[in-house]
């Protein structure tokens, strides 16, 4: 006999922390593109938290000093189409414009991507490099998580048992910055990444004087690359361009998988972060 499962559709915030406070081991359901593709190898859930369009965690609001906060419910369609975040915080928008097909993108969420944490997920390297920081509630009260500290292991976060994700904040960006992002994948469209990566990298009269480096698909979980952080520093683009090469050279240790080598995952992820400065992306 299959076990029954509990259900409920919280009608706001509170109601749904409420819910997630009395009942921790329940599954938490935004749009289901990855947990319902996941759901035959799991067991049943013993109850079921839908927070589909639930009220007051959708939207994209501007921030304090210049930032965007997106609620965790707002949809990679909704992300990918903001004229704000396509402006000022692009790979975001263009992460969110290769998630999936179509209807991937009008179903999954902001926050099941961050909940899910997989290390191929498209956005958590524009997150990082972006330098996010991820908001949390329960009925204990609200708190921020930079990206930085949020994934702490394979499929693993900071978010506690009672505690549900509300918003990614993205600070602005000094002047000067430059952003990119880049997805490598078996073909050009709704693939899963053999290696994709983000920047925001800092240039004054020519120099770079900054640089978050982030990739994803070559570890456990999205990372900043800091070798090539400190390697670029001072340069010029196309000597930090080479300077950036050589850092990785090492810099990473990804594994074989049933969708690349890690050797081919180590030649891409030196090729893209050299382009990112050479401006060839």
């Amino acid at each position: 006999m299959t076990p029954e499962t509990a259900y409920t559709r919280p009608r706001d915030l509170a109601e749904a922390l409420a819910v997630r406070a009395a009942q921790p081991s329940w599954m938490v359901l935004a749009g289901g593109t990855d947990l319902m593709v996941s759901a035959i190898h799991k067991r049943v859930p013993a109850g079921i938290l839908d927070l589909w369009r639930l009220p007051g965690v959708g939207a994209i609001t501007e921030g304090a000093g210049g930032g965007l906060v997106i609620g965790a419910g707002a949809t990679w369609l909704e992300i990918g189409r903001d004229a704000r975040v396509a402006k000022a915080w692009s790979p975001l928008a263009l992460a969110a414009r290769e998630i999936g097909a179509l209807q991937i993108q009008a179903r999954g969420t902001l926050g099941g991507n961050i909940g899910t944490s997989s290390p191929v997920g498209d956005s958590l390297p524009a997150l990082l490099a972006l330098d996010a920081e991820i908001e949390v509630a329960s009925v204990r009260g609200r708190r921020r998580v930079p990206y930085a500290a949020w994934c702490t292991g394979y499929r693993t976060t900071a978010l506690a048992a009672d505690e549900l994700i509300v918003a990614a904040h993205l600070p602005p960006l000094a002047a000067g910055t430059h952003l990119a992002w880049r997805k490598v994948g078996t073909r050009r469209a709704q693939s899963i990444s053999k290696v994709m990566g983000a920047a925001a990298m800092r240039v004054e009269c020519g120099v770079v004087t900054d640089a978050r480096i982030a990739l994803g698909a070559v570890a456990d979980r999205p990372i900043r690359i800091a070798a090539v952080e400190q390697a670029v520093r001072g340069l010029a683009r196309a000597a930090a361009a080479e300077a950036a090469r050589a850092a990785m050279r090492g810099a990473i240790r990804p594994i074989d998988d049933v969708r690349s080598s890690a050797s081919y995952r180590d030649l891409v992820a030196e090729n893209l972060v050299a382009r990112f400065f050479s401006g060839m992306i």
